[in-house]
């Protein structure tokens, strides 16, 4: 049994999740040295440091939600703390969060930070996974198996945009709207759920256009059209400019480990949200290439494993994390690389931040759990079905032997 089970583990994913982490590893180490030195007056390798205990703690989280059965994720028992520490959470970041990028997102602890809204992500995947594959029965009655769970979603959004954060805010929608995609209902219900959506948007933005639509906001959609006129250079177009001047510098093989010029205090998030860009200048196409290719195998893996599971739940959690991987790495790519606005999210296994790689974590052990129960059932489970009916059935020939086949 434990022999089927070990080799039913997808290692490949593993492996490139590994590769992956400590590519990271290597490159904040790269991108932070200066700044740890020059803008916080700290050791070179500080947050190289710090990096490498996170995905310590974070190995260990993941082997341990790798082995354990994601169908206890189902249960009240587990999903009900899940719900109220995530709603908790949040709202504590009101009264004891430390403030940091004009946001209220983070429980600080000396040098330590937590930010609750990166698990949430997780805990809306697991709510929404969970509750839609219950009401798989009656998945197309609006009132009863399409709107309660939305209740959990729109306050946790509401919770984390008000912090303000409204990249995760949006990121967190659009993950629990690939969910409801995904659960089964009707297309007709799905539109419906959209138009209702919008009509209370549209009031809505309205009311908070003013806090919406803040000074910093309109500045970084001003610098997305143009980072490099003169007005926008040297305020809020710097860190958009100079991420073009990094991904344009480092051609097909790169300047070199270790040799880019803009994370010398030109780039100032390049061990965050703009890690790509150090990777693009030190590393050049090549660099760019892995990481794209590792975390595409990541997310068409999760999607693979989400069709193929024949359990409504395990298959929304494969689909809800691959998809969670999936937006949070466009949004970051897209944001450095000028195709949309700058929202301040870190590239999933690359970029340094101990809460998106615990969480991470947390995720990639359940994905792989779900591969294996997968991959036990499609390589040993349905074999040994196959073979016991024959055995039933030569018993049944024995102690039945007037009855055949088809009941006649």
């Amino acid at each position: 049994m434990l022999k089927r089970i070990l080799k039913s583990y997808d290692y490949s994913l593993i492996v490139v999740l590994a590769m992956l982490t400590i590519f990271g590893l290597i490159m904040i180490y790269s991108a932070s040295m200066v700044s740890a030195v020059q803008r916080y007056g700290w050791e070179s390798d500080f947050f190289y440091q710090k990096q490498k205990t996170n995905i310590i703690i974070s190995m260990f989280v993941f082997i341990f939600t790798a082995l354990v059965p994601y169908k206890i994720l189902q249960s009240k028992k587990v999903l009900v703390p899940i719900v109220f520490l995530s709603l908790f959470g949040l709202g504590g970041l009101f009264v004891f969060g430390h403030v940091a990028g004009n946001a209220q997102s983070w429980f600080k602890v000396g040098t330590s930070s937590l930010q609750p809204s990166e698990f949430v992500k997780l805990c809306v995947i697991i709510y929404l996974s969970a509750v839609y594959a219950k009401k798989q029965a009656y998945i197309n009655e609006f009132n009863k198996g399409v709107v309660p769970p939305l209740v959990y979603l729109v306050l946790v959004i509401v919770l984390v945009a008000i912090q303000p954060d409204v990249g995760t805010a949006m990121i967190i929608l659009l993950i629990g709207s690939m969910i409801i995609f995904s659960s089964g209902m009707s297309f007709r219900n799905i539109f419906r759920l959209g138009g209702i959506g919008l009509l209370f948007a549209i009031p809505l933005l309205f009311l908070i256009q003013e806090f919406l639509f803040s000074d910093v906001r309109v500045g970084r959609f001003l610098a997305f059209q143009d980072p490099f006129s003169a007005e926008n250079v040297k305020g809020i177009g710097w860190q958009l400019a100079n991420s073009y001047i990094a991904l344009g510098s480092g051609g097909l093989k790169g300047l070199g480990l270790g040799q880019g010029i803009q994370k010398l205090g030109y780039l100032p998030e390049s061990h965050t949200d703009f890690i790509m860009a150090v990777i693009a200048e030190e590393l050049g196409l090549f660099g760019v290439c892995f990481v794209l290719l590792c975390i595409g195998y990541i997310i068409l893996k999760g999607i693979f494993i989400g069709v193929k599971c024949k359990d409504p739940f395990g298959s929304l959690l494969a689909i809800g994390i691959s998809s969670m991987v999936g937006i949070q790495s466009f949004i970051n790519l897209g944001g450095i690389s000028g195709i949309i606005p700058l929202t301040g999210v870190p590239l999933p296994f690359v970029s340094y931040g101990g809460s998106s790689l615990l969480q991470l974590s947390l995720a990639m052990g359940i994905l792989v759990n779900v591969s294996m129960f997968v991959n036990y059932e499609t390589n040993y489970k349905n074999r040994d079905t196959k073979k016991q009916p024959n055995k039933i059935n030569q018993e049944s020939d024995k102690r039945f032997p007037f009855v055949n086949r088809r009941g006649v």
